[in-house]
């Protein structure tokens, strides 16, 4: 197990930045470090990400993982990881993408639905995937998955809140990818970063709680 397939499987959140402005992306950058997030991916639609990326590499040494996230293609995994990224995720699967990374020691967790996919990433390479849209999908078909599959690890992103993250994880999740639900622009924008910190640090109280009790 890698250091950061080994971190994503302990913490088990993903931060997803995406759009957030450079302004305001340090300062939330540290208020989810603060609250306990461990793993930060900023998308690479996000004007300013590689930027955003590299100066995160330096400001959440030894707080907190970082990588990219919408990752499609090669030539993204390279400018990513030019730029600083642990780790690659992406809402499709691109074997070249986890080809490069597993030759850069990088984790490469890509986007897959169907159990021939999740199979196929897991052959070439793919440390854990991410399985999305979970909002369409639900904790349910994750169950499901995971009946026959449940030596890959699974990433659920999409769908996943504050109150059904608990039901994501006791179906198998072995992480969950958090978007808007937990990464909030507008509080960012308006330099709320507190009320940031402590909607980070619920979500890490509710992962706990999900733990099962020895």
């Amino acid at each position: 197990m890698s250091l950061l397939l080994d971190a994503l499987m302990r913490e088990k959140i993903v931060a997803i930045f995406r759009g957030i402005g450079r302004e305001e992306a340090d300062g939330a950058a540290r208020a989810l470090a603060a609250g306990g997030v461990r793993l930060m991916e900023v998308t690479l639609n996000t004007d300013g990400a590689l930027p955003i990326l590299a100066r995160w590499r330096e400001l959440l040494d030894g707080q907190a993982h970082v990588g990219a996230g919408t990752v499609l293609d090669e030539r993204m995994a390279r400018e990513a990881v030019a730029a600083g990224a642990e780790f690659l995720i992406s809402p499709n699967l691109d074997e070249a993408v986890v080809e490069y990374g597993a030759s850069r020691g990088v984790s490469v967790w890509p986007g897959v639905m169907t159990p021939t996919e999740i199979v196929r990433a897991w052959k070439a390479g793919a440390e854990a995937v991410k399985i999305f849209p979970m909002g369409s999908l639900g904790h349910r078909y994750l169950q499901e998955l995971k009946a026959p599959l449940d030596h890959i690890p699974m990433i659920a992103t999409g769908g996943v809140d504050l109150d059904n993250i608990g039901d994501y994880l006791r179906a198998g999740a072995d992480a969950v990818g958090l978007g808007s639900k937990l990464v909030q622009l507008q509080l960012a924008r308006e330099g709320r970063f507190e009320e940031m910190e402590r909607r980070a640090a619920a979500f890490v109280a509710a992962v706990r709680a999900a733990e099962p009790q020895a």
